[in-house]
């Protein structure tokens, strides 16, 4: 997983250093909003020291965001975003090969705090609230295949969930390129009672905006 997080990044960075000339415009004191799009690379880590290991997962990021500026170096951005989360894993039993995979669906609202060293440079960091819309389970062998959808009404699962997000955003005149990386404060389970493993989300993000 460390290998892949690692490349992921370093395609990002070097993406937008590539066009770090082509910047000439500098919107740190300006109000802006625009939309952007990408994906998370997630996994969950273990909590309160159980045991729950999986591999990484591709999913969808896209959303808005707004930048209010509280000066030249620093400002507030607040994003709404539609976010898939989740994780996926493979194995054997008596001889038969099965994978699964698990994807939650949510609205993240991160509040950010901004500092605009430069104009090609913004770092963000601050909390994010997190919504859970709907969640998928499916799980594929040779001998059973089971695909499921849950509306959490009747299963304890936290659907309110408080995270931590950090990042650099790489602002290519009005193109942003944006580059996060999150980690939930709060597991999953509510009072403890779902029969889900415990865990929490950590994912990171890749994103291409463009501000107007």
């Amino acid at each position: 997983m460390k290998k892949v997080i690692l490349v992921f990044a370093f395609a990002t960075f070097m993406f937008g250093s590539m066009f770090a000339q082509k910047s000439s415009a500098d919107f740190r004191e300006k109000l802006t909003f625009g939309v952007k799009a990408g994906a998370n690379l997630s996994n969950v880590y273990d909590s309160q020291g159980e045991q729950f290991n999986a591999d990484s997962k591709l999913g969808l990021a896209a959303g808005v965001f707004v930048a209010l500026p509280l000066g030249k170096y620093f400002g507030i951005q607040p994003e709404i975003l539609f976010s898939q989360k989740g994780y996926k894993g493979s194995g054997s039993i008596l001889g038969s090969d099965y994978s699964f995979s698990y994807t939650s669906n949510y609205i993240d609202v991160p509040l950010l705090l901004a500092f605009k060293p430069i104009s090609l440079i913004t770092i963000v960091a601050g909390p994010q609230y997190s919504f859970l819309v709907k969640d998928s389970y499916t799980f594929n062998s040779a001998l059973i295949n089971v695909d499921q959808e849950y509306e959490f009404e009747n299963d304890n699962i936290r659907k309110n969930t408080l995270s931590f997000l950090g990042g650099i955003d790489f602002n290519l005149n009005r193109i942003v390129i944006g580059t996060r990386v999150g980690w939930d404060l709060q597991a999953n389970k509510g009072d403890g009672t779902s029969e889900t493993p415990r865990y929490k989300n950590i994912w990171y993000q890749a994103t291409i905006g463009f501000r107007f």
